[in-house]
């Protein structure tokens, strides 16, 4: 049961911090390797205190390790997390998967059934 919640909140800190765009567009940046703060900052139009707030969002959900080297401020994805969010969609992608498939052949069938009365009409017709 413990390693259920703590699964759990691993799970909603992942998704919690993916929830805003900023925190995912660093995490995109960060897919290309690991960069400075500074730089990562760059392209938004926010304050670094802003920025730094959603590293430690990041951070406390383990999607990030930050590092000091001197004056540079290294920040690396760290994706453990981001396969466990995945491996849990997954569960819920092959639902969705079977419930189209159902969908499909239900749509099939309704489609059959409607073009064999048309067929019956034309035979009587002729």
């Amino acid at each position: 049961m413990v390693q259920q919640h703590t699964s759990s909140d691993q799970l909603n800190a992942t998704f919690s911090a993916l929830a805003d765009p900023t925190r995912r567009a660093i995490l995109a940046r960060l897919a290309s390797g690991e960069t400075s703060v500074s730089e990562l900052a760059e392209p938004f139009e926010m304050s670094m205190p802003a920025i730094s707030k959603h590293l430690k969002v990041l951070q406390r959900a383990g999607l990030i390790e930050r590092g000091r080297e001197a004056q540079w401020r290294p920040c690396r994805l760290a994706a453990g997390p981001l396969k466990d969010a995945s491996d849990w969609l997954e569960h819920y992608r092959k639902f969705w998967e079977e419930a189209f498939d159902r969908l499909e052949d239900y749509l099939r069938e309704l489609q059959q059934r409607e073009s064999q009365p048309k067929e019956k009409k034309n035979n009587r017709k002729k």
